[in-house]
């Protein structure tokens, strides 16, 4: 491999190299424990809310570096409305349900409106939501803490309770052999997929990555699926909550790379101008953007409140900064226009693995936030530096 397509490489998967070279780090500092199969399942469980706000977030990023400070207040929001609904009003949950995921994208379209019709700021638009919905949500909750304990079934379909793991169909032995069938499922569909994607650009005439790179991608991936999904499958199985993430990243990441509507995003923050004039009704995007946020805001609400078997008025603080740092961590530019949803997953992978370690090793909370607040600001440096040729000072 010449020098060139070696750096091409490295700059090209640097976050995952990160992320491996980080979690062989906790790994070696916590004895393997980072890598036990409860602790492999707690941290999908306790960063889901991250996946799902970061996937929306992206959208928002990839319209020009704009983001949505609200998405913690309205995570609080949503949630203490459905906990009061079943609760205090004995509300059907489906019921529920129906009534969270309306009023997210009830205030999506709300901020979107401002936002890509008026054309006020989103960081205003936004900062004025994270202290409204704040406020509503005390309002609420009366400052109280609604349990939601006694709703067992919304709680495990979320991925809150004891038993939120889908159930062996092979038994009840020490290893879930339906969580290892579906690992070795997903290896497939991911090798068939990359097969298939392979011989289409073949076909098309599109430059392809040499074989060998090909071949060592597909086995890695998969390795580490397998990995994963044997380590799930060595504690209780697959987290009801992974479904949920699950078909969130399948969905967007759809979407951003295989439909019309997602290269919009990317085609406003690239040149908003030249896309106007192209016919693309850009006020449409914004919307759109910041509509889909509220929708998936209402969903990690939903995902919060089953995980803590309550609602109250401090949840989803500083969420929108774990979604927003799971962005520029992945690869995102904080210019717009470029970012993956792969990219962002790894991301908060990445930072969950960093929140986890550092528990793990004892590290004091104060210093977690000081970690965190460096990776970011390190990864959107590389971002910054990388476009201007490596130069590390700007030009006047």
């Amino acid at each position: 491999m010449s020098k060139t397509k070696a750096l091409d490489f490295i700059k090209k998967y640097t976050m995952i190299i990160v992320l491996i070279v980080v979690t062989a780090f906790f790994a070696w500092r916590t004895e393997g424990a980072i890598l036990l199969p409860m602790n492999v399942s707690s941290l999908i469980s306790q960063n889901a809310y991250v996946f799902i706000l970061a996937t929306g977030m992206l959208l928002c990023i990839l319209t020009g570096g704009n983001i949505d400070l609200s998405v913690g207040s309205v995570v609080c929001f949503v949630g203490a409305i459905g906990a009061v609904l079943m609760v205090n009003r004995n509300v059907n949950m489906w019921v529920a349900i129906l009534a969270m995921l309306f009023v997210g994208l009830l205030i999506g379209a709300f901020q979107g409106f401002w936002i890509a019709y008026v054309r006020i700021p989103p960081f205003i638009v936004t900062l004025s939501g994270m202290l409204a919905f704040r406020g509503l949500s005390n309002t609420v909750l009366n400052g109280m803490t609604v349990s939601i304990k006694d709703c067992t079934t919304f709680v495990n379909l979320f991925g809150g309770g004891a038993n939120c793991y889908i159930p062996d169909l092979f038994g009840n032995g020490s290893i879930n052999m339906t969580c290892v069938l579906a690992g070795v499922v997903a290896a497939v569909i991911y090798i068939l997929i990359q097969i298939k994607g392979r011989i289409d650009r073949s076909k098309k005439g599109y430059e392809v990555e040499s074989l060998a790179a090909t071949i060592g991608k597909i086995v890695l991936i998969s390795a580490v699926i397998l990995a994963f999904t044997y380590r799930l499958a060595q504690h209780k199985g697959i987290p009801s909550v992974l479904i949920w993430v699950l078909i969130v990243i399948m969905v967007y990441g759809y979407i951003t790379s295989n439909t019309t509507v997602g290269r919009y995003f990317y085609a406003v923050g690239g040149n908003e101008k030249a896309t106007k004039l192209s016919g693309i009704n850009t006020n449409k995007v914004y919307f759109l953007a910041y509509l889909n946020m509220g929708f998936l805001a209402a969903l990690a609400g939903m995902v919060t409140i089953a995980r803590m078997t309550s609602a109250q008025p401090t949840y989803g603080q500083n969420y929108e900064m774990d979604a927003i740092g799971s962005c520029f961590i992945g690869g995102a530019s904080a210019y717009g226009g470029i970012g993956t949803v792969p990219g962002v997953i790894v991301g908060a992978v990445l930072m969950g693995v960093i929140n986890l370690g550092m528990s793990l090793m004892g590290v004091d909370q104060n210093m977690q936030k000081v970690v965190k607040g460096l990776v970011l600001l390190a990864a959107v440096i590389f971002d910054v530096v990388s476009k201007r040729g490596g130069k590390l000072i700007a030009k006047n």
